[in-house]
């Protein structure tokens, strides 16, 4: 099928992508959706933007990350948390990085809190795929982090990449609902920008210094971004990645 015939038959309703902060930015996972097709409806709760009663209208929803914590009281971050059930009930595709998953695993009853050692991960470090993992999909070696709390995993969820520090890395949840610990997002400015706001907390345990952030992207960011476009092809389209391992049946 040509590139033009696949845009022609993709569902021409927007995807809501969430945000948290004024300035923050849908980034990569923004400029694929677009290349691939869709258009999107950003909404900031944080700014009082309402986020729809339905998702009749749109083709998926993403939440991305941002500086608070999933159990911080505010009252956008309460009725977000609750707005989770939107997706969930109408089986409609959904997507969690950082925050966005800490909080669907919040709506799902998981903990979400800092690692027992104080550690955190803001850096690169590696991941590891789980057998139900890799037979979606070929995952990147090493991904990008920065954060301090992380997730247990959902009650039925199904667990298909881990890591060191924080053992939850990504999950799928009832066949729509997908949640990443991990950053594939960042454009090159955006992991400048971070790199210079946050470089107060590369004091932390485990934190990496800014120069192993740009040094590490020139080095792994290639493969993390082609894993990132097959993942959204699986995640909005149900489409399974050219490179996943075949399953083997037992002779």
């Amino acid at each position: 099928m040509m590139p033009t015939e696949r845009i022609q038959h993709r569902d021409e309703r927007p995807i809501l992508i969430v945000l948290h902060q004024e300035r923050s930015s849908p980034g990569r996972v923004g400029q694929l959706l677009v290349e691939k097709g869709y258009r999107l409806d950003i909404r900031r709760p944080v700014l009082g933007e309402p986020l729809p009663a339905t998702l009749e209208d749109h083709a998926g929803a993403v939440v991305f990350g941002g500086p608070m914590s999933a159990n911080d009281p505010d009252d956008f971050i309460k009725k977000e948390i609750d707005w989770i059930q939107v997706p969930l009930r109408e089986k409609r595709p959904f997507l969690g990085i950082c925050l966005g998953a800490q909080m669907l695993v919040h709506h799902l009853g998981g903990k979400v809190q800092a690692n027992t050692d104080g550690l955190t991960e803001i850096g690169w470090y590696p991941l590891h795929p789980t057998e139900k993992g890799r037979l979606l999909m070929h995952w990147p070696k090493m991904v990008y982090h920065f954060h301090r709390e992380g997730f247990e995993l959902p009650h039925d969820a199904d667990l298909l990449a881990e890591g060191d520090a924080y053992p939850n890395q990504a999950f799928r949840y009832d066949g729509n609902a997908w949640g990443l610990q991990f950053h594939a997002e960042l454009t090159r400015v955006m992991m400048h920008r971070w790199v210079v706001h946050g470089a107060h907390r590369f004091i932390l345990p485990n934190a990496q210094q800014g120069r192993e952030h740009l040094e590490g992207r020139m080095l792994f960011d290639a493969p993390l971004r082609a894993w990132l476009t097959e993942f959204l092809d699986l995640v909005f389209e149900g489409k399974a990645a050219k490179a996943a391992h075949p399953i083997t049946l037992p002779a």
